[in-house]
């Protein structure tokens, strides 16, 4: 195989590769051989179809398959050999091909500018470790015992008021007839929440123990049987018992139904919560920092397929008119994130980073802890994606870059309280809605600069200038076909 490298403009590359028809006669042979064990044609044992008697019957067939394949495998050689890494598919242009013939053909690729990360060993990064308040975290612990539900049995003279518990049992009745499921046993509410049906609840303040209560309500929208809905419906309780709210008791055992082994394990947990809430999003803003500093590397040349390609994804679900307005803005961001895709993708090939499928995995089950009940749906979502999958690898991929970035990073480590970790989160985020604010100016200045240049074209075509005619398009008859890369 004879491979010539042809540079053209910019990043553009023709590479010439000939391959003498001896080898591809090797090719063709080596399939034949292959083939012919399983063929059964009639005269013939199988496994002795003479090879002239295949190709009359397969011939087109083999060499076409065995060419895609020589084509596909000698490609990848060749950029691998040749240490050229393609933006995008390569094309393919036959010039000679054919049996008995030699087979040349022409790989046009645009290929990956040269990145240079030594530089990243001068991003400079703030980090911030948040001290907790022993108060903070008696304050937290305060409001969590607050949100458990804790009743005591009240006696049988007590009246119910809101935030009490009543247990009930009820039948219930449309236009005096019953319904599916319209019987309940031990039924509780706390009364204020307004959770069963809107009303219910506030018609069982005022009542007792062992008290029978007659309760309407109209049966809501989302009620299962779509005939009663916005119907009057008429409840008959029994009130099984009436219970009060005690406040509960911050103790060991209340910290041992938490899950901690006493009160001072349920702080350092808390305390560690607390903490973990504020470094997540502290932790953005030490990765944005980042890369900012990334965005302002130098790096030429972007391939233009990458831009349109980038600039496609940014911009969709936007009008044709928008787009057109929007064009130089959306080409701006569009070279901003691939810059720093590619020196990020740089930087964790020269540091071997990888993902392995077990990180996957992890990231996955994560999800499905996330939402409780779907974990099916999420399940059968990611098995019938495999984009999905890989935007999960390339998050973690992009995660585990910052963060070795982090580790060679000059770090200016600063540990700040609560009260300011919320003020530089605040800050930040202002900082962000300015930031988004700027862009939409920007936007709109743009717009209007095109409304004005489409004013006046408008004036001028109305002058009715007679157009050129059209010259013929020259039909392009050369065969050509995509090669993916392996």
């Amino acid at each position: 195989m004879k491979v010539t490298v042809e540079n053209k403009k910019g990043l553009e590359k023709d590479i010439k590769v000939f391959i003498d028809k001896k080898t591809i006669t090797g090719y063709l042979d080596k399939k034949y051989e292959e083939i012919k064990k399983d063929v059964v044609i009639k005269g013939f044992r199988p496994g002795k179809v003479p090879t002239e008697i295949l190709k009359k019957q397969f011939g087109k067939a083999i060499y076409g398959e065995v060419i895609d394949k020589v084509l596909k495998d000698t490609t990848t050689k060749v950029l691998e050999d040749k240490k050229i890494k393609p933006a995008g598919q390569p094309k393919i242009d036959l010039k000679s091909f054919g049996e008995g013939k030699d087979l040349e053909y022409t790989i046009s690729v645009i290929e990956l500018p040269k990145v240079e990360v030594a530089t990243l060993n001068n991003i400079k990064v703030d980090e911030y470790r948040v001290k907790i308040d022993a108060k903070e975290t008696d304050k937290r612990i305060e409001q969590i015992a607050k949100s458990q539900n804790n009743f005591k049995e009240a006696d049988e003279n007590y009246i119910s008021k809101k935030e009490d518990l009543v247990v009930f049992d009820y039948k219930a009745t449309v236009d005096g007839k019953d319904f599916k499921g319209n019987e309940g046993k031990n039924t509780q509410l706390v009364l204020g929440k307004d959770l069963f049906i809107k009303g219910f609840d506030k018609q069982l303040e005022g009542i007792k123990k062992n008290d029978k209560k007659k309760v309407e309500v109209t049966l809501p929208e989302n009620f299962p049987e779509k005939e009663l809905v916005n119907k009057k419906a008429i409840f008959e309780c029994n009130i099984v018992s009436v219970k009060k709210p005690e406040e509960i008791k911050i103790n060991d055992e209340f910290a041992k139904t938490l899950g901690a082994t006493d009160l001072n394990n349920l702080k350092e947990l808390i305390s560690k919560q607390i903490n973990s809430e504020y470094k997540n999003s502290l932790d953005m803003i030490s990765k944005k920092q980042i890369l900012q500093q990334i965005e302002k590397q130098k790096l030429e040349n972007l391939p233009k397929n990458l831009i349109d390609q980038e600039v496609q994804i940014l911009s969709q679900g936007m009008k044709e008119d928008d787009l057109k307005k929007n064009k130089n803005s959306l080409e701006d961001q569009a070279k901003k994130r691939i810059k720093t895709g590619l020196i990020l993708n740089a930087f964790g090939e020269k540091n071997n980073i990888k993902v392995s499928q077990e990180e996957i995995n992890l990231e996955i089950q994560k999800q499905l802890r996330m939402m409780p009940g779907q974990e099916k749906i999420v399940k059968e979502y990611y098995e019938k994606n495999p984009s999905a999958i890989d935007g999960i690898r390339g998050s973690i991929y992009e995660e585990k870059i910052i963060a070795q970035i982090k580790k060679d990073a000059k770090v200016n480590i600063k540990e700040i309280t609560k009260e300011e970790a919320e003020k530089i989160l605040k800050e930040e985020n202002e900082k962000s809605l300015k930031e988004q604010e700027k862009l939409a100016k920007h936007n709109h200045d743009h717009n209007h600069q095109n409304d004005k240049k489409e004013i006046s074209e408008k004036k001028a075509l109305s002058k009715k200038t007679p157009a050129k005619k059209a010259e013929p398009a020259t039909k392009k008859t050369k065969y050509s076909k995509k090669v993916s890369k392996k």
